[in-house]
C-alpha cells in the first residue's frame, strides 16, 4: 500500500506516457488571427507551417496542448 502512495507522488509519472500510442498531430489552419497562448502552444508541440505533421507520446500534458489548439490541428492515434 505504501509503495503505490510513493509512485502515485512521483513526479515523473504524470510525464510518463499513458500507453503505446503515438499521436500524429498535423496543423490543417493557421495561427494567424489566434491568441499568443495558441501560437506559442503550436510552437511548442513543433509545429509551424500547415500541414505540417509530428509525432508526440500520448500523455496528459500533450492531450491538452492539443486540447489548446484543437481547432486547429487534426490527430491521428497510432499504435506503435
Amino acid at each position: 500500500m505504501a509503495a503505490e502512495k510513493t509512485a502515485a507522488a512521483d513526479p515523473r509519472a504524470q510525464s510518463m506516457p499513458t500507453s503505446d500510442i503515438t499521436l500524429v498531430v498535423t496543423q490543417v489552419r493557421s495561427s494567424i488571427g489566434c491568441k499568443a497562448n495558441q501560437r506559442a502552444t503550436l510552437k511548442s508541440l513543433g509545429l509551424r507551417k500547415i500541414r505540417q505533421t509530428v509525432e508526440r507520446e500520448d500523455t496528459p500534458q500533450i492531450r491538452g496542448m492539443i486540447h489548446t489548439v484543437r481547432h486547429l490541428v487534426t490527430v491521428e492515434e497510432v499504435g506503435s
